[in-house]
């Protein structure tokens, strides 16, 4: 949801580039699991605030820069079950990663690896087995026809050299 960025102030405060599309919605838990690489360590936030485009935030146990600097380029996550239930045809990106990603033709474009922003809009970072490179396709209505998570399958409008 979140990467910490760097020690804010002189009293232990932390900068976060937030990942959600609501700046100041990671402020709405009190705990945040930090960490890299699936080590996660749970952390009590005391507070926080929207600062232009980032948040900045205080957790429990820091109180100088120095400390947090551990913390710096680690990602931020909270537990599934704090999140609120998606709505119809709304997906948490982490759901998408792993489906599988079908083309019109029903040529197989690979399993989907990654989603990210690329400030206009989301993009499935999808890679074949045994092919190099990534097919990057932009989550979008005009290319998504549609997200089956039963079958972990996304069918979309799109070729495999694009």
């Amino acid at each position: 949801m979140g990467r910490v960025v760097a020690p804010f102030g002189i009293k232990g405060w932390i900068k976060v580039q937030v990942f959600t599309e609501q700046t100041g919605s990671l402020l709405d838990f009190p705990q945040w699991q930090i960490g890299r690489d699936g080590h996660w360590t749970p952390h009590e936030v005391l507070e926080g605030a929207v600062h232009g485009k980032v948040i900045v935030a205080r957790l429990a146990g820091f109180d100088l820069p120095e400390t947090v600097s551990v913390l710096r380029g680690q990602d931020i996550a909270v537990p599934r079950a704090a999140l609120p239930a998606s709505g119809e045809a709304e997906y948490y990106w982490t759901d998408l990663v792993g489906m599988a990603v079908v083309n019109r033709e029903e040529v197989v474009l690979g399993k989907v690896v990654k989603v990210f922003d690329n400030g206009a809009h989301s993009v499935l970072a999808v890679e074949a087995e045994g092919v190099a490179g990534e097919v990057l396709v932009p989550f979008v209505a005009a290319y998504i026809d549609g997200v089956n998570a039963a079958d972990g399958m996304i069918r979309v409008d799109w070729q495999p050299d694009f």
